[in-house]
């Protein structure tokens, strides 16, 4: 009996999935195109037409029709903070894309009236006020009304929180409260703290103030984990490099991610770095890690990939662009030791570095260390962000044999980006072509969960458009990329960065089998709809991880969300607001949508903020 229109064969090299009738983009510059694969064993064995793929339909198999769909190789975020996004997600409120403040607002009144006593609600990261019609944060006389009793902490990006009075109780806050360095709590007349947290310029603040509230534990954790990484597959991620980042203690809050490993339950490939947390003991805590692990150990799963994105704490700059640059002060023997201790043990290593006048001093570090043959070409080394990294300094990267990690930051923060730097740097941040002209292995990602969304296809009509969740144009034509070259950004670039481009980010004979089909052709649909793109069909190393649509309960199925007050059980993550809604409710009618896209452009009429209309090949960043 013919199955998806094609014959089982009797065969002793049967594959175990077959997807056929596809429009595959393979990511192979020698072949380029196809309609059909073949998997066994969790790798690829065939790919080309259908009838290639004939012979290896055996009576076990599984085959697929793709029902002329696009396919494309598995994403891969070249920076995700995924490991503590696990351990977080079901008890976070996502914002991310949600339209308007007052549909965020109903979401969190909703929410505050099922969270039980002793617990917060809390909204942590991707989105901005530039993505809703109303162009501004909640008030916190609106937290208040909307959660009285239960503590509110809404984060916005690492610029600032807002907390409803309940919150500044739970969280210690009174008149005697000192401001911690780098943080402002504001206060009234009266000294009391107002509810407002503003990074000023550092995010310890944010940082230190969510982690008073209450966590998970034991297999609440796990399965947190769980439905983030079924949440990534939604939209087509495979893989990620987890960045690490502040309170993410090696080993203890890598037990989960090992847990899940060891189990097979991982559905998300993840390569780790590891971060020193506490100031004035870093190289301690590297030279101790050197001791535990190696780059690499683990498998095709779990895997680390070296250090960063902090080495030092005083060699990290902010990105907080509401305020101006921070001077950093002399950091370089501290930091030389623990760049000297990683080389000197084959160890590579990612850094944080938002600003060229960083990005120098690395430089020069690395330059020193470079003359007594301490950067040998084996160690994997890079920068991440580099939103004003110089041609100069581009060169010097290159010539060290670095590579580069580039977020879409800007995404959210490009108007506060514009404010203070104006349209001329904000159409070179970062300069991604330029990066790309030297031949410099340039990845991409998303840098959530705290500040961007982990939809990767917003970060993707970013890389393509160049404009943000507002709307507003700040790269011009000459510094962004093709979709090609953003889909590679996304895919083989964030393998090389592991070692891994042999065997991942390409969909040929040999490869792992991680791919996407997806709702929408990616190269023909209108380009501000790539930002609304989900896979109906994800599969990593062969197995059917995330599945919609047509494919609805092909995947594996996942224990029910824990605790069952979760904002993800009643809400979802992300908030789609394109046809593909995976049961996630639609707030506005269409008429209200159509009113705030008119309050839309007249709040960007009145502030000079233009969308590019004029079709010319050059977009300026119109601003009066």
């Amino acid at each position: 009996m013919p199955v998806g229109g094609l014959v089982p064969q009797p065969t002793d090299d049967a594959a175990e999935l077959v997807v056929r009738n596809a429009r595959i983009h393979t990511g192979d510059p020698d072949h380029p195109h196809a309609e059909a694969l073949a998997v066994k064993d969790g790798v690829i064995t065939v790919v080309g037409a259908d009838k290639d793929v004939a012979a290896h339909v055996g009576a076990a198999t599984k085959v697929v029709d793709a029902l002329g769909r696009r396919m494309i190789p598995g994403l891969n975020d070249a920076h995700l903070h995924v490991i503590r996004g696990g351990l977080n997600y079901v008890l976070e409120l996502r914002w991310d894309g949600v339209r308007t403040l007052r549909q965020g607002l109903a979401m969190l009144r909703e929410q505050a009236a099922r969270t039980p006593k002793g617990q917060w609600v809390r909204v942590v990261g991707g989105w901005s006020a530039e993505q809703f019609a109303e162009r501004r944060l909640p008030t916190v006389a609106e937290l208040n009304a909307a959660a009285p009793d239960t503590p509110v902490f809404v984060l916005h990006l690492y610029q600032s929180a807002v907390l409803n009075r309940a919150a500044v109780k739970a969280a210690g806050f009174d008149k005697d409260t000192p401001d911690p360095r780098g943080g402002q709590i504001v206060r009234g007349r009266d000294g009391e703290p107002t509810g407002m947290l503003l990074a000023a310029p550092g995010a310890l603040i944010l940082y230190s103030t969510l982690a008073k509230a209450p966590v998970l534990q034991g297999e609440d954790q796990r399965v947190s984990t769980r439905h983030f990484l079924r949440e990534l597959n939604r939209f087509g991620l495979t893989s990620a490099i987890d960045a690490a980042g502040g309170f993410q203690n090696f080993p203890d809050n890598y037990s989960t991610v090992i847990e899940l490993a060891r189990a097979g339950q991982l559905s998300l490939r993840i390569a780790y770095h590891l971060f020193p947390q506490t100031a004035g003991q870093e190289t301690a805590d590297l030279a101790r890690w050197i001791e535990m692990v190696r780059p690499e150990d683990g498998d095709a799963w779990l895997r680390l990939n070296g250090a960063g994105e902090n080495l030092t704490w005083a060699a990290a700059d902010f990105e907080n662009f509401n305020q101006p640059r921070p001077e950093l002060g002399d950091y370089e023997g501290e930091f030389e030791k623990a760049v000297r201790l990683l080389m000197e043990n084959g160890w590579g290593f990612r850094l944080h570095a938002t600003y060229d006048e960083t990005i120098r001093r690395d430089l020069a570090v690395f330059e020193k260390l470079a003359a007594e043959g301490l950067f040998p070409a084996g160690n994997r080394w890079l920068f991440d962000h580099a939103e004003t990294v110089t041609p100069e300094s581009l060169d010097r990267v290159a010539a060290l044999g670095g590579a580069m990690s580039v977020q879409n930051r800007l995404s959210f923060q490009g108007e506060a980006f514009l404010r203070r730097y104006g349209p001329g740097r904000a159409a070179e941040a970062p300069p991604i072509r330029e990066m790309l002209e030297r031949g410099l292995t340039v990845a991409a990602g998303t840098d959530a969960t705290r500040v961007s969304t982990y939809n990767p296809w917003v970060a993707l009509h970013w890389l393509v458009s160049g404009r943000s969740v507002g709307d507003l144009v700040l790269r011009p034509r000459s510094n962004r990329v093709d979709r090609q070259t953003a889909l590679t950004m996304f895919t083989r670039a964030g393998a090389e960065l592991t070692g891994e481009q042999d065997v991942k980010g390409v969909l040929r004979p040999g490869s792992y089998a991680d791919l996407a089909v997806l709702s929408e052709d990616y190269f023909t649909v209108p380009e501000p709809e790539i930002a609304h793109i989900e896979s109906l069909l994800t599969v990593t190393g062969g197995r059917i991880v995330y599945a919609a649509g047509e494919y609805e309960g092909l995947d594996e199925e996942l224990p029910a969300v824990s605790p069952d007050w979760s904002p993800v059980a009643h809400f979802g993550g992300y908030q789609a607001s394109g046809p593909h809604l995976a049961g996630v409710r639609q707030a506005e009618s269409l008429g209200e949508a159509v009113a705030e896209s008119e309050q839309h452009r007249e709040w960007r009429a009145r502030r000079g903020l233009f969308p590019d209309a004029t079709g010319t090949p050059f977009d300026p960043c119109f601003v009066l």
